[in-house]
């Protein structure tokens, strides 16, 4: 009786239909691919433009205050 259900269930694991043709799997991996280099790519840019411009104007804010602070010495 067991083995009789166990040849029955092998029939129907064995029974199955293909989901994606070969290309199709490689156009679903081209995709998955690009969407995943996008998403970093995105990550990346939102954390370091930021961070870029936030230094830049700390740097031109410190160095003009120690451009008018020498100014003032010199007055």
């Amino acid at each position: 009786m067991t083995y009789k259900l166990e040849c029955l269930y092998l029939l129907k694991i064995t029974n199955y239909t293909i989901m994606f043709d070969f290309d199709q799997y490689l156009g679903f991996l081209a995709f998955l691919t690009i969407l995943t280099i996008g998403f970093w790519l995105m990550i990346f840019l939102v954390s370091i433009i930021p961070y870029w411009i936030g230094g830049a104007l700390i740097e031109s804010f410190k160095l003009k205050r120690e451009a008018k602070r020498k100014a003032e010495e010199n007055a």
